[in-house]
């Protein structure tokens, strides 16, 4: 599955782009794949930390599979689950 995201950037804004990119689209794409990249390789040494450190066999195969992997698997959260997670004792009373 592919995603589709749009971002609204006001004059000002737009201008501030074109005063550091040649192409404001072409580094606003390049920025977020950059940053997925490196997601990505976090990801990946974490998932692979995770099944050495606990003797599990790595059945993904490449990255993607991986990042998958990853979280169907409840080694990691996204950052929406990881905000919406109460910290034990957190809130408590006694």
């Amino acid at each position: 599955m592919d995603y589709n995201y749009t971002i609204t950037l006001s004059e000002a804004e737009n201008k501030a782009m074109e005063f550091i990119a040649a192409d404001v689209q072409e580094w606003i794409d390049n920025a977020v794949m950059n940053r997925c990249r490196i997601a990505t390789n976090e990801i990946c040494q974490t998932y692979t930390n995770h099944k050495l450190e606990n003797n599990e066999p790595i059945t993904a195969t490449n990255k993607p599979e991986m990042v998958i992997a990853a979280f169907e698997e409840g080694i990691l959260l996204s950052a929406l689950d990881r905000n919406n997670v109460t910290p034990v004792g957190f809130g408590t009373t006694s």
